[in-house]
């Protein structure tokens, strides 16, 4: 049985068009309590959730991230068995996954594809597949109506940058500074730069991500960007302890400040 769910592109465009910045939180799973938090985390007014696939060399992910990766590959959980339990979830928003090439080169590009959108997953991140090399998973991913969300980092030529909004579907992946996930300080001044750059040259919905870890943070991103991908902050949330309550109040406060006059 499919499970039927809206896409990201469209409901970030609606949301967008009512004047409203966009939230997406992004959820590691498998972990315990993934499920309950991806509820909490749409009760408390996510736009859209991405739902990492565990890999076991995670690139692109910092400390918080990987320790949740670790604990869920050490409970022998699998790619597929987290597909299953995403079909079960009766939740409303849009589902994105986040994952690694090796993952769905392993499963296989057309039946990942197909996999996801049986689950009611409306897009796929995996940021180590170059845009340059891109070209079978995304013929596979049109064929099951599977948006690719693709990444424009810092370091992104100007030439490059308008490839990738071409090609991207859902919104387009602003990576907020050169480096791996995790919650900062201050907002990373690239973080704004990207955002305004990708801005320039696409109406796609621009979501900046990497470095967004407190609601200050959120809000201040979107003064350029569309919205806001926040991570490690709530992954933390779910190390510590804290469970699905702590991930909602999270994503409440976030929402909170870009809803803010």
């Amino acid at each position: 049985m499919t499970v039927h769910r809206d896409h990201v592109e469209p409901t970030l465009r609606a949301r967008i068009g009512e004047g409203r910045k966009v939230l997406v939180p992004y959820i590691t799973g498998g972990f315990e309590g993934y499920r309950e938090a991806i509820q909490a985390a749409a009760d408390a007014g996510a736009d859209a959730i991405e739902v990492g696939i565990p890999f076991s060399d995670p690139v692109m992910d910092g400390p918080i991230i990987q320790q949740a990766n670790d604990i869920v590959l050490a409970r022998g959980v699998t790619p597929a068995q987290i597909l299953d339990e995403l079909a079960e979830l009766d939740v409303a928003v849009p589902l994105a996954v986040m994952t690694y090439y090796n993952i769905v080169y392993r499963y296989g590009l057309e039946r990942f594809a197909a996999a996801l959108r049986e689950s009611g997953v409306a897009g796929a991140i995996v940021p180590d597949l170059p845009l340059d090399e891109a070209g079978p998973w995304t013929a596979a991913a049109d064929t099951e109506a599977i948006e690719t969300i693709l990444l424009a980092a810092p370091t992104t030529s100007d030439e490059r940058l308008v490839r990738i909004c071409d090609r991207s579907r859902g919104f387009v992946y602003a990576v907020g500074l050169l480096g791996i996930t995790g919650v900062r300080e201050q907002l990373a001044a690239s973080a704004t730069v990207i955002a305004a750059r990708v801005k320039a040259v696409t109406d796609m919905p621009v979501l900046v991500g990497v470095g967004v870890g407190t609601p200050e943070q959120a809000r201040e991103v979107t003064r350029v960007a569309d919205g806001c991908v926040v991570g490690s902050a709530i992954v933390g949330r779910l190390i510590d302890g804290g469970g699905p309550e702590a991930v909602g109040a999270f994503v409440a406060e976030v929402r909170a400040a870009l809803d803010a006059p």
